[in-house]
């Protein structure tokens, strides 16, 4: 991680907390008052972003998130972010706020994530909320569109797996493995998907927060490197309970041993 200047879905996300700080609303989630829905505790889908007049399409994973504690987390289309939020009036300030340093592999995606840093900077937003829409505009006349988002299910959710850790630490999967380890988990009872080499079934019961697989069935492609490696530690999810959390667009499963495997639920779009 590395410490940088706040890109604009911080500040989008912090806007949304400015407005529960404000005493328009309570709560969190899926809470409401009156007409205005709860913003803090919600998964803001980033859609476009304006500057100068042109608007530009936001990548499908980007989004923005704040809690009820004053942090703000999210994704601008490829690189994470965390960061610290205050509010004072309809001002709205940040302190310590770091990013991801991954190169991005698509070009929209880097585009994107360069307009926000470069157009927006650290400037006041205004924010606008519509029904399940949150309008944030900048001094200069510059906004960003977003979209609630609801939880994706459990099951009937192609998860792409996206990261393989210990609770502690948790790393993204090399990039030779990017895009192919996927899980579904059907309403038969059973889960179906790819470990990053070899298909995989197996039978999977949901109960009580808790999910328990059985042993798996998979392909017998010969897996060496980096898909080797990953199908290894995916492969210690199954035969035996692990816990479930969902979080909006995410799935974190733990296995008993302790292996935590993070996926996000597939763009039913294709984006």
């Amino acid at each position: 991680m590395q410490t940088q200047r706040l890109t604009p879905t911080v500040m989008a996300l912090a806007a949304a907390g400015m407005l529960t700080a404000c005493g328009t609303e309570t709560g969190s989630g899926s809470g409401s008052v009156g007409s205005r829905p709860a913003i803090t505790g919600v998964h803001w889908s980033v859609e476009s972003l304006t500057v100068n007049g042109k608007k530009q399409q936001a990548p499908a994973d980007a989004h923005v998130e704040i809690n009820d504690k004053g942090k703000a987390e999210g994704n601008y289309g490829c690189n994470g972010f965390t960061a610290d939020a205050s509010v004072d009036g309809d001002t709205v300030g940040f302190e310590n706020a770091v990013s991801t340093k991954r190169a991005c592999a698509k070009r929209d995606a880097q585009d994107f994530e360069n307009t926000f840093k470069q157009a927006l900077g650290n400037g006041d937003l205004k924010a606008a909320v519509d029904g399940d829409k949150l309008t944030l505009t900048t001094g200069k006349g510059d906004s960003v569109a977003l979209t609630s988002e609801p939880d994706a299910p459990l099951t009937g959710t192609k998860w792409n797996v996206n990261a393989v850790g210990d609770g502690k630490v948790s790393a993204s999967l090399p990039k030779e493995v990017e895009g192919k380890a996927h899980l579904t988990f059907g309403k038969d009872g059973t889960v179906r998907g790819n470990l990053g080499c070899n298909n995989v079934t197996a039978k999977a019961e949901v109960k009580d927060g808790t999910i328990t697989l059985g042993a798996p069935r998979s392909t017998r492609m010969m897996c060496e490197g980096a898909a080797g490696d990953t199908e290894k530690k995916l492969l210690k999810l199954f035969d035996g309970k692990v816990s479930y959390e969902l979080s909006h667009g995410g799935l974190s499963l733990t296995a008993a041993d302790g292996t935590v495997v993070s996926a996000n639920a597939a763009d039913p779009k294709g984006k």
